[in-house]
């Protein structure tokens, strides 16, 4: 029989009983305070009649409702699934209806979401309201108040294997799919990058732009600061740059972790440039972050970002510039307890460096596989390795770069173009803002590069001034053919680019064109 583990008993019992360990707008909670919430939650649930192994879906706000649902579902031998609140009601009803859960717990900002979700899902039994009336939820179907949640708390036994979480995907390229994660992937999570690389303990505050319902944000503000007895510092609001610059000044974080676009809307809005002092380390992933954005956040704002790459499937980050050791335009070298590989489109391990193929990773993390998803599963999780879908290479220095997903690498006059190149330099005008390339048909049905921009505030696009500005600084063959300006660019609920939708936006630009020389 294997040895029970549970991962919210690891959690929450790694920080001292009275040191605190949440803090929201609302309210603060010790760890004492944070395990009972959690068990009571636990007991709750258990006494709705949720069994081990069953799913119990989050519709929640970043608070500590959520934060004690997750935990408390785990803590009963649940399976907790935290889902986008930025998901129209269809959306999570297809979500909620492939998860097959029974129970559906939503935040009172998202109930009109549900409710229209709750049609396209018969088998849910019970809905559990924060902060909100029941009114058009379906027949049949109780609703319960969160702060009326109730029952003696039964662990539900579990084992390191045992299931303790599903992340759906993004869906950049497709539905979404419910990656399924085990009990020991939050501690491997927490012993490799939380400690290996960012040296995380009891003294550090953490603040999350990426919010608890996809990996990177969960392990920010649940998994490694509770994981090192730490603050979590949790924010339920849609996230500014003037909103986390207070939280900032206002709750000294030690760490901060969010995303390329909003360390980008950090330097255009006139926050304090002493808003992060007491940040040690900054961190970065979701989309490469440009070496031009990390030398204008460190010339303004005094702090390195490292930047790093993980994935839904991977639970958290796998690969990472280190602590002194940043290389700007890298994702730096693989985490602690990794292994990586790059591989050519016939499926050979790449050896020689400098040479660009498909990113392979192995590691204590990764999911188990995608729930009812069985060609999706076999063609992602390969052995022991992950097939990320991203392009990288590897340095001679050791270091990766990425350049871009592997299927949005395009050729021009049968050389390949990576998009991530293209951008890189574009972002060094003045008059871009945002910038995502992708490939669109010419006349003669051939794949050539499109660059479509959001200007900065006060310029305007100039296709002409920007392609040749491109020529000057890149091969002529990695210009892009036409320059689409766009109000902004389609991203998917975690801030990466949609970039599918963008080549569906610009199929057509370079047929009704004239081609530039």
């Amino acid at each position: 029989m294997a040895t029970g583990f549970n991962a919210a008993e690891y959690l929450l019992q790694a920080g001292h009983p009275d040191a605190t360990a949440v803090v929201s707008p609302r309210r603060s909670l010790t760890y004492a305070e944070l395990a009972a919430e959690s068990r009571r939650v636990a007991g709750g649930l258990a006494a709705l009649g949720v069994r081990p192994e069953e799913r119990v879906m989050f519709c929640m706000v970043d608070d500590v409702e959520l934060l004690t649902g997750i935990l408390g579902a785990m803590l009963a031998g649940a399976v907790a699934v935290p889902v986008s609140t930025m998901v129209t009601g269809l959306e999570l009803g297809n979500v909620l209806a492939d998860s097959r859960a029974r129970v559906l717990c939503v935040s009172g900002e998202f109930a009109e979401q549900a409710v229209t979700a709750l049609g396209l899902a018969p088998e849910v039994t019970d809905v559990l309201l924060d902060r909100s009336d029941a009114t058009g939820v379906p027949d049949g179907v109780r609703t319960h108040r969160w702060s009326e949640l109730d029952g003696a708390f039964r662990g539900g036994r579990t084992w390191a294997d045992s299931p303790a979480l599903w992340l759906y995907t993004s869906g950049t390229t497709g539905q979404p799919k419910g990656a399924m994660h085990r009990h020991a992937s939050i501690r491997a999570v927490c012993e490799t990058y939380a400690r290996g690389v960012l040296a995380t303990s009891a003294a550090d505050r953490f603040l999350s732009v990426p919010k608890l319902f996809f990996a990177y944000g969960l392990g920010n503000s649940c998994f490694f600061p509770l994981g090192a007895g730490g603050t979590t510092l949790l924010e339920p609001s849609r996230p500014t740059p003037a909103l986390f610059a207070r939280r900032a000044r206002e709750e000294q974080p030690s760490l901060f972790f969010a995303v390329p676009t909003f360390y980008a809307a950090l330097l255009a809005s006139d926050v304090p440039d002493d808003s992060f002092a007491s940040v040690r380390y900054a961190v970065s992933a979701g989309e490469p972050l440009p070496a031009s954005l990390f030398e204008r956040f460190r010339a303004r704002f005094g702090l390195e970002i490292l930047d790093g790459i993980g994935s839904t499937e991977a639970l958290h980050i796998f690969l990472s510039n280190q602590p002194g050791a940043v290389r700007p335009g890298t994702t730096g070298v693989a985490v602690p307890g990794y292994s990586l590989q790059i591989r050519d489109e016939a499926g050979a391990v790449v050896e020689a460096a400098g040479q660009p193929g498909e990113l392979f990773v192995a590691g204590p993390s990764t999911a188990t596989g995608y729930w009812a998803r069985y060609d999706a599963t076999k063609l992602v999780f390969q052995g022991e390795w992950l097939r990320t879908g991203d392009s990288y290479v590897r340095n001679e220095d050791g270091t990766y770069s990425c350049l871009g997903r592997f299927g949005d690498m395009l050729k021009a006059g049968g050389i390949w173009v990576s998009p991530s190149e293209v951008e890189e330099r574009l972002r060094q005008h003045p008059a871009v803002a945002e910038v995502a390339v992708v490939a669109a048909p010419d006349a003669d049905g051939l794949d050539k590069p499109v660059a479509c921009v959001v200007p900065a505030p006060g310029f305007a696009v100039d296709p002409d001034e920007l392609i040749e500005f491109c020529r000057e600084g890149l091969a002529a063959f990695k210009r892009p053919r036409g320059v689409v300006e766009l109000a902004e660019l389609p991203k998917t609920a975690t801030g990466k680019i949609r970039r599918n939708v963008i080549r569906d936006q610009v199929r057509d630009v370079l047929r009704a064109v004239a081609p530039h020389p």
